[in-house]
């Protein structure tokens, strides 16, 4: 029997070494499994970080990415390698043959602004004078002819540095829609959207920019003179004494506006014949130009949701740079007269020039108005996730007035 005691005892020893061997293997292990988990660990981090600066980058480079709005042209363009995809373009000319050296230089598009304006021949004397203000200040022009005269125009000497759009009998909104997409003036800081018949003796653009940067102004509009031919809200006329104003005080009328007043045409409102909006809020005011409703009544209340933040604050109406607003109505009137074909005879059968342009007009825009109304209407009520955050604020508005009016009773 002792034998065979032995030999177990010789066995668990033989074991503890071996498991001693095993434990001091793992041992040896853990400083090497250490260092490998560092490394894991720190390429981890370098590529998460590299992803965040390249995305970063990236967004800033391309602030609009369409890819974003619309998954489905994401998909579409995975057969494209992702670095020759350019998901913006602009509105700046193209030479089409230069010098080698020429070519390869960079274009400059820091502090570039445009200004693009509906125009008609019979308004080509007062449009050169809007022009002239902005081409010193390294604007680019664009004009969208709704008579469809281009050639009148080429005497100018700015005329060849512009873009042209000929389209017969478009308003600005629906031009806008189709030719000023986010992608496309997305190097723009500053879009001025204007109607033809604005007087600028009193304007000056560098100096109305500094101002709208100097006070934070998301979007703007230069005051009209007291003695312009069509104001239609009390916001829009200049005051005298003042570099600029966000709101307007008037108890006459059917609306009201006061210290309480929170809302459009009290403050926070422009109207829609010289807007001037910056990058980001033009990227939210494309998205809510109505494709079908060209003449843009209504919308001009709901600018203040594309301020970028609080409408009270972001959006103004400055004093010191003026312009007068001449009311004339040209838009429906054509272009020159010349012999009319065949076709077009046919095409003014089939859809006949009303004698009153005007008041078809008026008729139009009015129900546009309320077409647009039950759209925002209905939006708002199908969108459960949207909060409406002047409606927040109002409500808060009227618990301080309420707290207000308690505090004298007592």
């Amino acid at each position: 029997m002792k034998p065979l005691k032995s030999w177990d005892i010789l066995l668990r020893k033989r074991n503890l070494f071996s498991d001693a061997g095993k434990y001091g293997f793992k041992m040896k292990q853990l400083p090497f499994m250490g260092v490998i988990c560092s490394v894991m660990l720190f390429i981890i981090y370098r590529t998460t970080n590299y992803q965040y600066l390249q995305t970063k980058i990236e967004t800033a480079l391309q602030p609009f990415d369409t890819a974003k709005d619309y998954p489905e042209e994401s998909q579409n363009l995975n057969g494209l390698p992702r670095g020759i995809v350019e998901a913006r373009s602009d509105l700046e000319l193209r030479p089409l043959w230069g010098t080698s050296s020429s070519r390869l230089k960079g274009h400059d598009y820091s502090n570039r602004n445009l200004l693009a304006i509906p125009v008609g021949i019979k308004q080509k004397e007062n449009v050169n004078s809007i022009v002239q203000k902005f081409i010193p200040e390294n604007f680019t022009i664009i004009l969208f002819h709704y008579d469809g005269n281009v050639d009148g125009w080429w005497d100018l000497d700015w005329c060849n540095d512009a873009i042209h759009i000929a389209v017969r009998n478009q308003t600005k909104w629906w031009y806008a829609k189709r030719f000023l997409q986010p992608a496309v003036v997305s190097i723009y800081d500053y879009i001025f959207l204007w109607d033809e018949d604005l007087g600028v003796e009193h304007f000056s653009p560098r100096r109305y920019l500094e101002i709208v940067k100097s006070e934070g102004l998301e979007i703007s509009q230069p005051a009209l003179d007291p003695n312009s031919t069509d104001i239609h809200h009390r916001i829009t006329v200049r005051a005298r004494t003042k570099k600029i104003h966000r709101r307007v005080y008037d108890l006459r009328g059917n609306v009201k506006c006061s210290d309480e007043s929170e809302e459009p045409p009290c403050t926070g409102f422009v109207e829609g014949m010289a807007p001037v909006f910056s990058k980001s809020a033009w990227h939210c005011t494309w998205h809510l130009i109505q494709n079908d409703l060209v003449h843009g009544w209504g919308m001009d209340m709901k600018l203040g949701y594309c301020a970028q933040g609080d409408r009270t604050k972001n959006v103004g109406v400055i004093d010191s740079q003026y312009i007068v607003h001449k009311g004339i109505q040209t838009l429906g009137g054509g272009g020159t007269k010349s012999k009319p074909s065949k076709a077009a005879g046919y095409a003014k059968k089939q859809n006949p020039i009303p004698s009153d342009v005007r008041t078809e007009i008026r008729r139009q825009s009015t129900w546009e108005l309320q077409i647009f109304k039950e759209r925002w209407n209905k939006a708002v009520a199908e969108d459960q996730s949207w909060v409406d955050p002047f409606k927040t604020n109002s409500l808060k508005s009227d618990e301080r007035r309420r707290k207000r009016r308690r505090s004298r009773h007592h």
